[in-house]
């Protein structure tokens, strides 16, 4: 027979052992806390997704760090509110849990706040243990072809951020007299914009598109929109959702060409399954007899290994009368093919040229280094080298591609980077840093009034109380003065 094991109960080694192992789960550290500030204080700069996902997991993953947002317009929530398309409500729903982050009790938000301007990177450094810059791609990438400049021609970001209620793009007035608009890459964004475009204004009605995007395109002559892109069917960029919203569009009908899809047919069993289904259905519908479409009023249509060369001016050289496109061929396969231009150019007659080819990020302050090629901070799993604390996520990290979720598991990388950081030493936390106490005299002082998430709240009530009156889910209010009084009101 075995000995019965005997058990004897300490309480005071029970408690220890309790509090340890909490310590684990939100710190996973083996440290001692006395050696160390209590409060770690990060701040996040950009109130974007990337912003908002970061806060969100080093507030989950570490028991007593605070965090502060500092987001330059008096609004949160960066392209989540002024990229994603007005008939996509749903992707917004993310603002609900940023709502969440941001009301955690270890979170403040400091909106109307310029980095770079109102403070420096520095002064931010000097007041907390971390700074991770997230503030995004507020740049456009330019075509660097001639007439990029008439008038007519418009980067995409800007025409996204007008219907949107972006403050800076509200007053740009977008000439729509034109029958054929030509809208350069084939992107989710592309296809935002050729939607947006076509649809019609009883769609548009019900979203929160803003009025005048609204009074505008109801009064819009574009009635057929091409998509181009350099490379071909097996290289576009959309998603499938994109792509089939365009196909099942009301009072739309494709305008293809059919010889741009011979023998992709074959190379489809070779394809991973969500490619092979967005080439499945750009090939079906391609097939599709424009005649059997019956009378719908108005067109859309890719055109593949298409550059642009050229857009073409008026007679008095002012504004957008056409677009050249140099004629490609693809030199290799999949992914990884590059178009090459063959010698041939084509003319398109349109009066708007939508630039879809991407945004860029800007530096945002002469301490932080930016890389001006790929336009985005240097870094190593979102830490930026030779620049202790410093940290970034999101676009400003890898660049202007993915969606919401992308940036998530990114930003979520990034915390955890800085979470190591802490666990291991890498990161100072042990001197007491005095956070927003410090910014906020210097602010003062500058004569910035910051608007804390309560004072956005009261926007977000002003702006669903005029969208009720119209029967829509909000009307934005577009200029920051407004903003700012509805705030502080």
């Amino acid at each position: 027979m075995s000995t019965p094991s005997v058990f004897v109960f300490n309480p005071i080694r029970s408690v220890l052992k309790t509090k340890c192992s909490r310590t684990a789960k939100f710190t996973g550290l083996r440290r001692l806390a006395s050696t160390t500030d209590p409060h770690p204080r990060v701040c996040v700069i950009g109130g974007g997704p990337a912003g908002f996902y970061t806060a969100q997991h080093l507030l989950k993953s570490h028991p007593a760090v605070q965090v502060d947002i500092y987001e330059r317009l008096p609004i949160p929530f960066g392209l989540v509110r002024f990229g994603v398309a007005p008939d996509h409500p749903e992707v917004k729903n993310v603002i609900n849990t940023f709502t969440q982050t941001a009301q955690h009790k270890r979170c403040s938000f400091y909106g109307n706040v310029r980095v770079g301007k109102d403070v420096s990177v520095k002064e931010l450094q000097q007041a907390y243990h971390a700074v991770v810059l997230s503030y995004g791609a507020e740049g456009n990438r330019r075509l660097g072809i001639p007439g990029e400049d008439l008038t007519g021609v418009y980067p995409a970001k800007d025409f996204v951020g007008w219907y949107n209620g972006l403050p800076s793009n509200k007053d740009l007035k977008p000439d729509l007299s034109s029958e054929t608009a030509v809208i350069l890459g084939q992107g989710n964004v592309a296809l935002d914009v050729a939607r947006i475009l076509l649809s019609p204004l009883d769609i548009l009605k019900k979203t929160d598109i803003t009025q005048s995007s609204l009074d505008a395109l109801a009064a819009s002559k574009v009635r057929r929109v091409l998509i181009v892109g350099r490379r071909g069917p097996l290289q576009v960029a959309c998603t499938i959702k994109e792509l089939r919203e365009m196909v099942n569009l009301p009072g739309t009908r494709p305008d293809m060409e059919a010889r741009e899809f011979q023998g992709i047919a074959e190379a489809l069993k070779d394809l991973p399954r969500p490619r092979k289904r967005l080439t499945e259905l750009m090939i079906k519908t391609a097939q599709q007899n424009p005649a059997a479409e019956g009378a719908a009023p108005r067109q859309w249509g890719f055109r593949f290994l298409r550059s642009p060369v050229e857009v073409l001016p008026t007679s008095d050289l002012r504004k957008a009368a056409g677009i050249r496109l140099a004629i490609n061929q693809l030199e290799g396969s999949g992914e990884h093919a590059r178009a090459v231009a063959t010698g041939e150019v084509e003319d398109i007659e349109c009066g708007m040229v939508i630039n879809s080819i991407g945004y860029r990020s800007l530096p945002i302050d002469p301490a932080v280094p930016f890389d001006p090629h790929r336009a985005i901070i240097p870094n190593m799993m979102g830490r930026v080298p030779q620049a202790a604390g410093l940290y970034c996520s999101g676009w400003v990290k890898r660049g202007p591609t993915g969606v919401i979720a992308t940036t998530m598991t990114d930003s979520f990388d990034t915390a955890r980077s800085l979470i190591q950081d802490m666990e291991t030493g890498a990161l100072e936390i042990s001197a007491v840093k005095p956070g927003s106490q410090a910014i906020a005299p210097l602010l003062l002082k500058r004569g910035v009034r910051p608007v804390s998430f309560s004072a956005w709240e009261k926007i977000d009530a002003e702006e669903m109380k005029r969208g009720k009156s119209v029967g829509k889910p909000r009307e934005k209010l577009l200029d920051v003065e407004e903003m700012l009084k509805a705030a502080h009101s």
